[in-house]
């Protein structure tokens, strides 16, 4: 069966895959003509588009302005990052991991040890999270998180450079990973909020310095 979509729904992806890939940057402004001219589709979708997206908090609507890639805060990080770790460890808590859900994890945990920059680095990791949520049947609650993550990129890219950081948060995902195998699941959520809330620490303490 072939699936249609909209031209709406086309824009929005194609504006989350740049902004995964780090070619849109935090307050910077989307040009609907030169996006409409780009992907050969009239101003409307791409407006749509831009309209979902603020629904989610990644796009901010700036009178005289239009609209703008949505600027980082210290508050939006904290409930960001607790939203997304609750989220999380309330589909781990509800799905079931059979032997090729542990595979795949494993096979991610090394993708993302071998990333050699930081947006390959998010980027793996985030995969790894959403294969850890994948099993979770809530799919309304898929979308919300797979947004969710889309603003916690921007966080990441801009202060996750810090490779002490990363060696912790790899050796939190083999705990996490373990204790799947093990059928441990409280371990595995207690694993997993201590990991998200270890990277909204670092930010936190990056943020106060620029703010």
């Amino acid at each position: 069966m072939i699936v249609k979509t909209s031209f709406r729904d086309q824009v929005r992806e194609f504006l989350l895959h740049q902004m995964k890939q780090g070619h849109l940057q935090e307050g910077q402004t989307i040009n609907l003509a030169a996006l409409a001219r780009k992907l050969g589709v009239s101003v409307t979708p791409i407006r749509e588009a831009l309209t979902q997206l603020q629904q989610s908090r990644i796009i901010t609507a700036i009178p005289n302005r239009g609209f703008i890639i949505s600027e980082l805060s210290l508050k939006e990080a904290k409930d960001l990052y607790e939203l997304v770790a609750d989220l999380e460890v309330l589909a781990i808590e509800n799905s079931e991991f059979d032997e090729d859900s542990i595979i795949q994890l494993k096979e991610q945990q090394i993708v993302f040890k071998s990333a050699e920059d930081t947006v390959a680095r998010i980027n793996a990791k985030l995969g790894f999270h959403r294969l850890l949520t994948k099993n979770y049947g809530n799919s309304l609650a898929q979308h919300v998180l797979e947004d969710l993550k889309i603003r916690i990129f921007f966080y990441e890219r801009e202060f996750m450079a810090d490779d002490l950081l990363y060696s912790k948060s790899d050796n939190q995902h083999d705990a996490i990973i373990s204790a799947i195998e093990d059928d441990n699941v409280p371990t595995a959520s207690l694993v997993l909020k201590m990991n998200w809330m270890l990277i909204l620490d670092y930010i936190q303490r990056q943020l106060l310095e620029v703010l």
